[in-house]
């Protein structure tokens, strides 16, 4: 089991990049306030010992999972010996179980953290720290009595990285730390479980269409095509809408609509054959496995469907071999777009 330690001052986004992280790798998120703000509002204060006790049951628990690892959150004070002791002790604890120890110290001005002390993600998981002028206070006098950043070499873990996260989305630095350290992506039955499909109401329309545009745009820009997704209008996709056999549904990951799946058939009394079309990840969301999970969820909602079919484009390599992955085979004649693009037919029989 593996343990993946963020470590930095306070409100410089230990528990916001791990949200991240958790999204795009194996790792579930453990974030120090999950044990300190029950503690807090059951007791009516903080007790430290209590908390670490309550701590140490979650690890214990957690290491005889199949995850990954797990992704723990702590403010490190570098000038106190205690401390040091509790990271080794962690660091055993989970290499003992033959995994890895990760250590990430994240950094950002004084400044930019007092504005992130007051974001909504945060008040709504510390409920501690939303009495912000008290909140802002303890913040600055942590810094003042203790040091929470390192020196440089102070650090000397195998696997640990320093990042200045002051001008940095929590996105971007949970995609470098994941770059980093060369860690794997969520596995399939977790992803599985992550994502689901919600259908589209009419009045979510407008929204599948600014998905839509915004998810073709790039292929668009690439070949040319004057029948592109990215140039359909909201009436089109309000017909398509329309039609009785055939449905529109949000792809989510994680709560988060990261694409859309439109699942049916032009005739309204065909139960048997279905098509994927159109389907689209956001830009953002992709290359994390989200597609192949909403075709298989596709799947388990019809399970009546024997035949399947979809179109492509040829050069897009990729998309090509993920609906190959899903068990789709070509069928059918090429179709020629222009000089630079080809549209191809999948099947998948069952």
């Amino acid at each position: 089991m593996d343990l993946m330690l963020i470590v930095g001052s306070g409100a410089v986004g230990k528990m916001t990049v791990g949200q991240e992280l958790m999204k795009i790798t194996d790792f579930r998120l453990f974030h120090n306030h999950m044990m300190i703000e029950p503690v807090i509002e059951i007791f009516g204060r903080f007790n430290g010992a209590l908390v670490n006790k309550l701590r140490d049951d979650i690890f214990e628990e957690f290491m005889k999972t199949n995850y990954q690892g797990m992704i723990f959150t702590y403010m490190w004070a570098f000038d106190m010996q205690w401390d040091w002791d509790y990271v080794n002790s962690l660091k055993d604890k989970f290499e003992a179980t033959g995994g890895t120890f990760y250590c990430v110290e994240l950094v950002a001005d004084q400044a930019v953290r007092i504005e992130r002390n007051k974001t909504e993600n945060r008040l709504k998981n510390k409920a501690s720290k939303r009495d912000l002028v008290a909140s802002q206070d303890r913040m600055v006098r942590e810094e003042s009595k203790y040091r929470i950043v390192s020196n440089e070499g102070e650090v000397s873990f195998e696997n640990y990285l320093k990042i200045d996260n002051t001008n940095l989305e929590p996105d971007v630095v949970a995609k470098m730390i994941k770059e980093h350290f060369n860690l794997p992506g969520i596995g399939l039955n977790e992803l599985m479980n992550r994502t689901y499909l919600e259908e589209v109401t009419e009045n979510e329309l407008e929204m599948v269409h600014k998905m839509q545009v915004e998810s073709f745009m790039p292929l668009y820009e690439k070949y040319h095509d004057e029948m592109s997704p990215a140039l359909e209008s909201l009436e089109k996709i309000k017909a398509r809408f329309d039609v009785p056999n055939r449905k529109y549904f949000f792809i989510n990951k994680d709560g988060a609509r990261a694409g859309v799946i439109n699942l049916g058939h032009n005739d309204p009394n065909e139960k048997k054959e279905s098509f994927i079309s159109p389907i689209f990840v956001l830009p953002r969301y992709q290359n994390q496995g989200i597609g192949y999970v909403a075709i298989q969820k596709a799947f388990e909602m019809y399970p009546e469907v024997t035949t399947w079919k979809l179109e492509t484009i040829l050069q897009e390599e990729k998309n090509c071999h993920l609906y190959e992955k899903c068990g789709f085979k070509r069928f059918g004649e090429e179709h020629v777009v222009n000089d630079k693009m080809t549209l191809i037919l999948y099947e998948l029989n069952k």
